[in-house]
């Protein structure tokens, strides 16, 4: 359905009253139209940039001696491929005609194609080796697939013990039941992360501690997982949030010092480094989600890292029923069903085949957005470090509401009327019914990053012209509303 009538400025209004309708549709212009909305001119916030500066126009002068009078169109049955050969840089909306004359529609690269936060990229050999799986019958757990997938996700990170699982958040569960982590433990847990995170903790029986992050990185506080450890605490849960990684060397001490487990959650790190260590090889276990949106995916999927040989085999005990690996059909654990099929496995292999073209796109993707967001005053841009490979699961920032009224969640709603997705950061956790009782004290960097904070297109597979498309309809929502602010 059309939204034309959010493009359309009466050709009797004043700049005022056009700058109110090109705010509202966010699409940085709109169409000027006489009383029968026969199209008279086109009008932008850069011509009324240019008109202020230029020309000494203010918000009362009228919007007819701003607009441009010489302007593209075309009739509402043309086509994609006809669009696409007006559409460029310098004309990015394109007024859509019927016979009368009457605006009735109008079209944009991002109105025929949408821009989504996240897709993954299968340009490999997936199709090849699920096909495989296929033609041959293997495709349950059993397969040369999972093998690889655990080798080569082994050999990329340096590590010896690596077990596939069917997702990221039993992944989790899995680490903790292995290291013997279970009722009256209890577990730091950051405020900010994905729920999975301390839904494992709850599931092995232990309790979660919940702990504020820094205001400067997001990631969990090392001072205070020091406050929050009691006789009780049998392990830290350090999330690696967005890409950019937690001050590892800074709760490994805290581990020695009290005598602690560390379990990694990367669901969001992989190939980040710190120091030129990646992360999932610091802690005693460390777990990844291969979901669809993932760096690398499996469409679902889960990876285990262990320090430990022992806790090793048994979690690999415990992924398959609990069973014995000398007996068949006999029960050493109460256990799981946790395995990886082989169809899952030959997508991540044919990934993992691609990490370095996969990690060197999504540290592109975040270079470019720094570079080209870095002058807008009303952002606050991700974490950055010298010391951090940051690969940008998401590329996140803040909305700084020091400089603009503009809401987080109008910018989200305003980017999709651009066709662009963008997405709130989680919530924090101790706002939620199931975790309010793992709650102490206050929250202030979780409650700030978690209100302003939002993401951007991350795609392996986002073009540079799609991600200009992205910071220019960005820039253009602050630079309408501060024309409109006079």
């Amino acid at each position: 359905m059309s939204k034309i009538q959010e493009m359309l400025i009466p050709d009797t209004g004043n700049i005022r009253d056009a700058l109110a309708i090109i705010d509202a549709n966010a699409q940085g212009t709109g169409f000027v139209v006489d009383a029968d909305q026969q199209l008279v001119g086109v009008l932008t916030d850069g011509d009324i940039r240019r008109a202020f500066i230029n020309a000494g126009k203010t918000l009362e002068s009228p919007v007819v001696e701003v607009m441009q009078t010489r302007f593209t169109s075309l009739h509402v049955t043309a086509s994609p491929e006809q669009i696409n050969l007006l559409l460029s840089d310098r004309i990015r909306h394109i007024p859509l005609m019927d016979e009368a004359g009457k605006v009735v529609d109008y079209a944009s690269r991002t109105r025929l194609h949408r821009i989504p936060i996240m897709e993954p990229l299968l340009g490999g050999n997936e199709l090849a080796y699920v096909s495989e799986c296929v033609r041959t019958n293997w495709i349950s757990s059993q397969g040369r697939f999972v093998r690889d997938f655990e080798r080569m996700m082994a050999e990329f990170h340096g590590v010896e013990y690596a077990l596939a699982v069917s997702n990221g958040t039993v992944a989790l569960h899995l680490a903790l039941d292995a290291l013997g982590i279970g009722e009256g433990d209890e577990v730091i847990v950051p405020n900010l992360t994905f729920a999975a995170s301390i839904n494992s903790i709850i599931y092995t029986g232990a309790r979660p501690v919940i702990v504020d992050v820094e205001a400067d990185t997001w990631a969990i506080s090392p001072e205070k997982i020091s406050a929050a450890i009691t006789p009780r605490t049998k392990a830290i849960m350090p999330v690696h949030l967005y890409g950019f990684p937690c001050d590892m060397p800074a709760i490994e001490a805290i581990a020695r010092e009290h005598n602690l487990l560390v379990v990694e959650d990367n669901a969001e790190g992989l190939g980040t480094t710190l120091n030129g260590q990646l992360m999932a090889t610091f802690g005693d276990a460390a777990t990844f989600s291969f979901f669809g949106n993932k760096t690398v995916t499996t469409g679902e999927g889960g990876m285990i890292f262990f320090k430990d040989k022992a806790h090793y085999e048994k979690a690999a005990i415990l992924r398959d029923h609990g069973m014995s690996k000398q007996r068949k059909y006999w029960h050493d654990y109460v256990g799981f069903n946790y395995r990886m099929t082989n169809l899952q496995a030959a997508i991540g292999v044919a990934q993992m085949e691609r990490i370095d073209e996969i990690l060197h796109k999504k540290c592109q993707i975040g270079v470019r957005y720094n570079e080209w967001l870095t002058d807008v005053e009303e952002l606050t841009l991700p974490p950055q470090s010298p010391d951090v490979r940051n690969t940008y699961w998401l590329y996140t920032l803040l909305v700084n509401e020091q400089k603009t009224d503009l809401n987080r969640d109008d910018i989200i709603k305003k980017l999709l009327q651009n066709g662009i997705e963008a997405r709130p950061v989680f919530y924090p956790l101790h706002v939620m019914p199931p975790y309010v009782e793992y709650a102490s004290g206050e929250y202030p960097n979780t409650e700030y990053i978690s209100r302003q904070g939002f993401s951007l297109p991350s795609s392996v597979g986002l073009s540079t012209e799609q991600q200009m498309e992205v910071c220019r309809a960005l820039k253009s929502l602050f630079k309408v509303r501060e024309l409109l602010e006079g």
